[in-house]
């Protein structure tokens, strides 16, 4: 087992003035656990990276296909989105292809979180709706799963409902945990979230990219949908679609709050899980990306696109550099 140097530094002209340090497992999809930086067993929060595993009880169950939802669709319910007007005009469409309104969704408003989302706001005059919020492609798809189980839609987002029971259960599977062993808790959108060792983060994201690559089942829809439509999954500024955009669909990535952020290796089976100990995004991006050098899936020149993510200037409050955020290693 490689051992990873994942820890970023945030410098001020010669002297290094912050550290973030950074736990990650990289394994492939029998569980082998091929790299790792720090503590690889660290139990956190999944945060948003679960996306792709609470889709699919939804689209296997059937009630993707028959309310007629395409890639456009699971892109969006695993997306975390920057609020931009094609992601707000496609979850609209999503509630309305079911018969739900904007009022269903538990999810409470945001600021876009991409810039281009914020502009189009400022432009309208116009508060954010819960549309605008980065998971309401997510919380679509959950309404959708309860429309189409016959389940009632309200409290669709709590644990106790049948929704969250079915995500709980596909998270287990991918994750080769029992139920019982996975952590629940809320999310930032109101909705039930997991936590599960880092070790069992990557292993699920493995076993999808392998999954993905052998079969034509859910686990190939999804990925193709996030590797043909990385605008939707992210947004114009946003990281994971600059990742995937750059490897033509190679690599795919979901990011987390507070510092976590799962990647899949499509074509070698192998998953990554990364987590900033303090939570600090300014350290996600670069550790990731040092991750993915390490293992031969970057270059170690990267794309322009790629290289603002990996080493970024620290300015001053009159725009001069003076210094940097960069990955130690």
């Amino acid at each position: 087992m490689d051992k990873l140097s994942l820890d970023v530094v945030v410098t001020r002209g010669a002297i290094v003035e912050s550290q973030h340090r950074v736990h990650a497992v990289v394994a492939d999809a029998t569980g082998r656990v091929v790299a790792a930086a720090r503590e690889r067993d660290r139990v956190t929060h999944w945060r948003s990276c679960a996306k792709p595993f609470q889709v699919m009880p939804l689209v296997d169950g059937g009630g993707f296909d028959r309310i007629g939802w395409g890639d456009d669709q699971l892109a969006l319910a695993v997306a975390s989105h920057g609020g931009e007007p094609e992601h707000v005009a496609l979850a609209e469409s999503m509630l309305t292809s079911i018969g739900m309104e904007v009022g269903d969704l538990a999810c409470g408003p945001h600021d876009p979180l991409a810039q281009r989302g914020q502009k189009a706001l400022r432009e309208k005059g116009a508060h954010p709706s819960r549309l605008h919020n980065n998971c309401s492609g997510k919380h679509a798809a959950m309404l959708a799963h309860a429309h189409s189980s016959g389940w009632p839609a309200f409290g669709y987002e709590r644990q106790d409902h049948p929704v969250q029971r079915d995500c709980l259960r596909e998270v287990a599977k991918w994750t080769g945990l029992a139920p019982s062993d996975v952590v629940q808790s809320v999310d930032g959108c109101g909705c039930v979230e997991f936590s599960v060792p880092l070790e069992a983060m990557a292993r699920a994201y493995a076993r999808l990219a392998d999954a993905a690559r052998r079969s034509a089942g859910t686990p190939s829809r999804i990925v193709h949908a996030m590797q043909t439509r990385p605008f939707l999954v992210g947004g114009t500024d946003r990281f994971d679609s600059a990742l995937i955009e750059a490897t033509e669909g190679r690599v795919i990535a979901k990011i987390g709050a507070e510092g976590v952020h799962s990647v899949a290796i499509i074509d070698e089976g192998i998953g990554i899980a990364v987590k900033v100990e303090d939570g600090a995004q300014r350290a996600q991006f670069p550790a990731v990306l040092a991750t993915l050098q390490h293992l031969g899936a970057l270059p170690a020149e990267l794309p322009p696109r790629l290289a603002e993510f990996r080493q970024r200037p620290l300015r001053n409050s009159r725009g001069e550099v003076v210094g940097e955020v960069r990955a130690a290693g």
